[in-house]
This record gives structure tokens, sequence and C-alpha cells, in this order.
């Protein structure tokens, strides 16, 4: 039996040429029809509790803002990547051994540590590759949602699926940016000012009327060209329509709901559950429970068990961090702010190990394959 508790699994060629599960997701039709309706659920509960409290409660108390990304700490946010050590041997269909887990966690400490470094060293260049990362990799991780989970039909080529990265990782990067320029300066001289309190100045040409009006025709261009690319090669089909909607409604959403908040509801309860129920599908314990009516409890704790040793590991570097930055945190925005470094640190190496997932499923190397 392997570290992490699953059975040896058969194994057939992959697209890297390495051996994954003879059973594939697809080939599971109930446990994609759960994951399909969970990460629908998940998602529209975040949009309707986010434009609720925008609509309802003026002014929105800031300490309300940041509570989904407080409870992320320990639920859904922070854990999601936490089995990265395991997903992709799951993925190829090999054994998680000792020997690869202390690969993988040396060369996450590594990527993790020379970003941490940058923090110290240039903390806007860090800023600023980290709202890229970041649109990286919540662009990455929808393709995967919109391709495999909703069977994308629309989205055929590398380029369309390049093109929709763009988009819906840029909506909440960018879309906030464009409509709330003082609460996104706020938290990016809060982030900063822990490393260089002056340093923050840096950024302030990217709040101006110009750069936010060249935000929103970017933007703009972007969602228009690839749900126009799309209708153009598929038609209104249904795939078409519920990315169109989902689109829609996320600019919508980032551009009412006070930035904190939205990321917050967002990281929790869209980008994380989505990888989180990526994970339970390569693993063909969690994915055999699926199958069932009533496998998704014993699914999730199976992932909540797997994802605590590193859940631990990354509390600890939260720890770390909150000592060791030059400003000593001191105020609620502070610790936001150390939070927010946590994850930019922890993103990078999460977003290779994701990189390598996309690449073991051929995510950009084939046409949908969604039945």
């Amino acid at each position: 039996m392997p570290p992490d508790g699953s059975p040896p699994p058969d194994r057939s060629p992959s697209h890297s040429g390495r051996s994954v599960l003879t059973t594939p997701p697809s080939d599971r039709p109930r446990a994609l029809e759960t994951a399909k309706t969970a990460i629908l659920a998940f998602g529209a509960a975040a949009l309707a509790i986010g434009f609720a409290l925008a609509t309802l409660v003026e002014p929105l108390p800031f300490a309300v803002q940041v509570v989904p990304l407080a409870v992320s700490v320990v639920f859904l946010g922070l854990p999601h990547g936490a089995v990265d050590h395991l997903v992709l041997p799951r993925a190829r269909g090999e054994r998680a051994t000792r020997r690869s887990i202390a690969r993988l966690c040396v060369a996450y400490i590594a990527l993790a540590a020379v970003y941490a470094l940058l923090w110290l060293l240039a903390p806007v260049v860090a800023f600023v590759g980290f709202i890229a990362l970041t649109i990286f990799h919540w662009g990455q991780g929808d393709v995967y949602a919109l391709v495999d989970l909703l069977g994308a039909d629309h989205l055929e080529t590398r380029a369309q699926r390049a093109l929709a990265l763009c988009v819906r990782g840029g909506i909440p990067m960018l879309v906030p940016l464009a409509a709330f320029p003082e609460q996104y300066a706020f938290v990016a001289s809060a982030v900063v000012g822990l490393f260089d309190p002056a340093a923050a100045a840096a950024l302030e040409p990217a709040f101006t009327p110009t750069a936010r009006r060249w935000i929103i025709v970017g933007v703009g261009a972007l969602v228009v060209g690839s749900l126009g690319w799309g209708l153009l090669r598929a038609g209104p089909s249904r795939s078409w329509l519920l990315d169109a909607g989902e689109t829609v409604g996320l600019v919508a959403f980032f551009a009412v709901v006070p930035p904190v908040l939205a990321v917050g509801l967002y990281f929790a309860c869209w980008h994380s559950i989505r990888h989180v129920l990526r994970t339970l599908l390569v693993d063909d314990v969690a994915a055999a429970a699926l199958e069932r009516h009533d496998g998704l409890p014993a699914a999730t704790r199976r992932f909540a068990r797997d994802a605590a040793p590193m859940t631990a590991g990354a509390l600890v570097v939260l720890g770390g961090l909150a000592l060791t930055v030059p400003q000593t945190p001191a105020t609620p925005t502070d610790l936001l702010g150390v939070y927010l470094v946590c994850l930019a640190v922890l993103t990078l190496p999460h977003a290779a190990v994701v990189s390598l997932l996309d690449r073991e499923q051929g995510l950009w190397a084939r046409r949908s394959d969604y039945p």
C-alpha cells in the first residue's frame, strides 16, 4: 500500500508518456456530476453572498469584509493546495513514495524561499509578480473547470484556452483595481509596507484614472474576444452560455463587491473548491466515493486527512512570516498583509504543481473530450 493509503491502481499510457489511471474521471459520470454540481453551487453562493452584503449593508465594515479570508486560513483557502505532494503521483497512477514526497517538498520549499527573499529585497516587484502569478493560477484553475468539469465544447484550441485563462484570471485581479482604486491601493500599501513603507508609492501610477480606463478597455476586449471566439466556433451551446454567464457574473461581482470581501469569497468558494474537487477526481479512492450517491462526505474527509500535515506546515510559514517581516504586524490590516504574502510565497510552487498536473492530464494538448 502506498503512504497515502490508496490501493495500487491499474495503469495505461498518459499524454506525457507516463502511466495514468485506466479509469479516468470521464469514466466516472456520477463523480463528475457531483463535482460539477458542487462547483456551481459554491460559486453561486459566493456571488449571492457578496451581492447581498454589498447591496444591503452600507457601508460594509472592514471587519466583515475580512471574514472570508480569515476563515480561508483553515477552511478551503490555505488548505486547498495542501495535497500537492500527492496529486501528481495519483494523476500518473503511481505510488506516492517517501522519496517522491521528499523531492517535491524540497523543490516546494526552494521556490517559496526564493520568492520570500524577493519580498525582502524588492517588495514592489514581488507584489506585482503576485498579481501576475494570481492571474495565471486562477485562470488555469478555471480553464480546467470549464474544459473537464463543465464540458466547454467552445474552447477547442490551445489559443482559446489561453485567452480564457487571461479572462478568468484577470477579472478577480483587475476589475477591483478599476472599480475600487482606493481600497486596492490601501491593501497594496499594507502588503508592501510590511517590508518598506515608502516603496508603496511606486504603485501609485496603477491607480490613476488613465490606468484604470486602460484596464477597463483591456478586460472588456479580453472578455468580448474570448466569448465571441467561442460563439463563432460552437454557437450558443450550453457550455458557452454557462461560460458567458459565469464570466459576466464575475465581472459584475468584482465591480460591485468591495475587493477584500470579493477576493475572500472567490478564493475560498470559487477557486479553492474547484481545485479540491480536481484533486478528489484524480484520487482513485475519493473518486470511487464520489461515484456513490452519499460519497461526498467520505471524499471530503479523505481530503481533509491528506491535507492536514501540509496545512500545518503552511500555518508554520504564516507564523514565521509574521515574526520575520521588517515591520512588526500591529493591526488587523497588517495581519491581512502577512497572510497575503504567505499566500504569494506558497502560490508559486503550488502553481508549478498545477501546471505539471495540467500537462499530465493533457489540458493544453487536446480538444474537449467531455461526453
